[in-house]
């Protein structure tokens, strides 16, 4: 496992920009670089609670990950455990395949410096994944870039 730093300038003031990256419909459309259609269920993003990061089938058919919020601090930094992945809609979490990256961490820092945010995103990855990251993490915060700044 290795770690993936991603940043961009938004200008934007923080709060704005945590929308672009929470908010339902916002994060549907930034994360569509990843995978067309794909979306969140979430408690709402409190710490402690099981996220789950789908396709547009609904059901992991396509590919879904189990994670839970390690933090929320709003406005500021949010941090995912990923512990799984859920396919067919059933959740995996103990097979030998997930267990070699479970408790990967994925982070989002945000810096206010004057009427711009930085967006840091560190990620815990697999080297099987790491050119796909490379390739579409800019593009999606391209996208989180023109959300937020609209």
């Amino acid at each position: 496992m290795e770690k993936l730093n991603f940043s961009t300038s938004i200008n934007a003031p923080k709060e704005k920009v945590w929308n672009a990256l929470w908010e339902d419909a916002n994060y549907r459309n930034w994360t569509a670089a990843f995978y067309e259609g794909s979306y969140a269920q979430t408690d709402n993003w409190k710490v402690d609670t099981k996220v789950l990061f789908l396709g547009p089938d609904g059901s992991g058919g396509s590919g879904g990950m189990v994670s839970k919020v390690a933090a929320n601090r709003p406005n500021e930094f949010m941090s995912f455990e990923h512990m799984g992945v859920v396919k067919n809609g059933v959740e995996d979490t103990t097979s030998d395949k997930v267990k070699a990256w479970a408790g990967a961490m994925e982070n989002y820092t945000l810096t206010e410096a004057g009427e711009k945010t930085m967006v840091a995103v560190e990620l815990d990855i697999d080297a099987e994944y790491k050119d796909y990251f490379i390739k579409t993490w800019p593009v999606a915060l391209q996208r989180l870039k023109e959300l937020a700044e609209k």
